[in-house]
């Protein structure tokens, strides 16, 4: 007895004379093609399941001839033991180390020991590019791109999150390895399916954060595989990191800041009182939001909490301790954290700092971080769009001036600053400016 497996269409096609195909794993009739056909990701479980019957197997899925890869780089004894993980778990499952801990490195050992087709996929055009750059200079072969412009498929190929969900119909069934840099993306409830699209049996994903508040790593992990290994920034840092502090600086309200914070403060808590909401779970934060669609106080609610989170955030104070923070730091390489755009132009106009935002073309944005990376500029100010997803150079200070209380992006702001230095005595620093008595100390604590 033979069985035959192709792709199609995102699905694995099982065709067999004598055997029943719904008794494999995820295979199910297509009533509209008379075939049967599991999810692609089924496809591993699918050949084990048939290799544990003793049945003899036609695997038609298309795969170019293996490579025969060399990694010049020796791993440290971390990135060791992670690829070890990640081999015992059957080359399957996520590992998470902080920015600067050589992640891409890791990956390309595994994509050298497999030495199989593969596919690297990630969030932004920016790290398309990057990871583009390593590969053709590690490993000397052609290097294939989905996304940026260009549709090229090799043996080696990156393409960002978008394009392998547009691609993974025709390609899917094409690579022995997947690669997701940034893998928390791939909870997303759209890029789910680029696993879901895709055969390839074997999976590494990459992050520096892995938990997501929604939950949905719970779904990477069945897609991808679990963590298998970690390490936080505190376990590197001194020997593979930078050495680090965290120095949080309270700021105080002016006495029209104040003023204006507690005023429109009070208009958000008194809609709120009266409206028994109590902000208990994320569906109450919902429900104010559904009610603004019709309820004009619950609307001015809305706008007045807006409108105190941005003074809080953005308190004069904060730009008189900036410019006490450039002068103690002198010389040094500095990246300036923001969450509102308006702050970003705000301090370049002040401090005479390049800019960058999601306004900033691609090319302006290489340009900036090129003249940063060579020390043609010292400080750069950015909202948001440098926190994940672009290849920063080298910083010893960052400075919060306002952002979530998001972990995840304390995490990667953190990372920004810990590269280690060339002469291993590179001692990094992240500023917290957060604004005393309000709201901001809260969003602070829980970023910690």
């Amino acid at each position: 007895m033979t069985v035959t497996l192709r792709f199609e269409d995102g699905a694995v096609v099982v065709d067999a004379d004598d055997l029943d195909p719904t008794t494999l794993p995820g295979v199910e009739r297509d009533d509209r093609t008379g075939s049967h056909r599991a999810p692609a990701h089924r496809y591993r479980e699918i050949r084990e399941a048939l290799d544990e019957r003793g049945i003899d197997l036609d695997d038609r899925l298309e795969r170019a001839a293996p490579l025969d890869l060399s990694l010049r780089y020796d791993l440290r004894d971390y990135q060791e033991e992670a690829l070890d993980a990640w081999h015992d778990n059957g080359e399957r499952g996520v590992v998470e180390l902080p920015t600067g801990s050589g992640k891409t490195v890791l990956a390309l050992a595994a994509i050298a020991e497999l030495g199989v087709p593969t596919l690297v996929v990630v969030p932004t055009v920016d790290l398309l590019e990057q990871w583009r750059r390593e590969l053709e200079s590690e490993f000397d072969v052609p290097v294939g791109q989905f996304g940026g412009g260009e549709q090229r498929a090799e043996a080696l190929t990156v393409a960002t999150y978008d394009s392998a969900y547009l691609r993974a119909d025709d390609v899917g069934g094409d690579f022995g390895l997947v690669v997701f840099d940034e893998v928390h993306h791939l909870g997303g409830e759209g890029y789910r399916d680029i696993a879901r699209l895709f055969a390839a049996p074997a999976r590494l994903g990459l992050t520096a954060t892995f938990e997501r508040p929604d939950g949905a790593h719970e779904v990477v992990a069945e897609l991808v595989g679990p963590v298998v290994f970690e390490l936080d920034a505190d376990a590197l840092a001194g020997e593979h990191l930078a050495e680090y502090e965290v120095r949080k600086i309270e700021v105080r309200l002016s006495e029209s800041e104040r003023e204006e914070y507690e005023r429109e403060q009070g208009t958000f808590v008194d809609y709120v009182r009266d409206a028994g909401i109590t902000f208990s779970s994320g569906s109450d934060y919902q429900e104010l939001v559904y009610r603004s669609g019709s309820d004009p106080r619950a609307r001015e609610a809305l706008l007045a909490k807006q409108r105190a989170r941005e003074v809080m955030m953005n308190a004069d104070a904060k730009l008189e301790e900036l410019a006490r923070i450039f002068e103690r730091h002198r010389g040094e390489r500095i990246i300036v954290f923001t969450a509102h755009t308006d702050l970003v132009y705000r301090l370049s106009e002040r401090f005479l700092v390049p800019a960058i935002t999601s306004e900033t073309g691609a090319a302006e944005r290489r340009e900036i971080l090129r003249r940063f990376r060579e020390g043609e500029y010292t400080r750069v100010v950015a909202a948001n769009v440098l926190d994940e997803g672009v290849d920063v150079p080298d910083a010893s200070v960052g400075v919060v001036i306002s952002g979530t209380g998001s972990e995840r992006q304390f995490t990667q702001r953190l990372g920004r600053v810990l590269r280690p230095g060339s002469d291993g005595e590179k001692r990094a620093v992240l500023y917290e400016l957060v604004t005393s008595e309000t709201a901001e100390e809260r969003v602070a604590a829980r970023r910690r």
